[in-house]
């Protein structure tokens, strides 16, 4: 276990996680 993004589970609800982030702050910059 060295990292999450290596294993299955733990590298794709990070990157889920880490997409909805961006998505907010691309949102909120913008005005939406």
């Amino acid at each position: 276990m060295s990292g999450s993004y290596g294993g299955g589970y733990g590298g794709s609800f990070a990157l889920i996680v880490v997409l909805f982030i961006l998505l907010i702050i691309v949102g909120t910059s913008f005005g939406y």
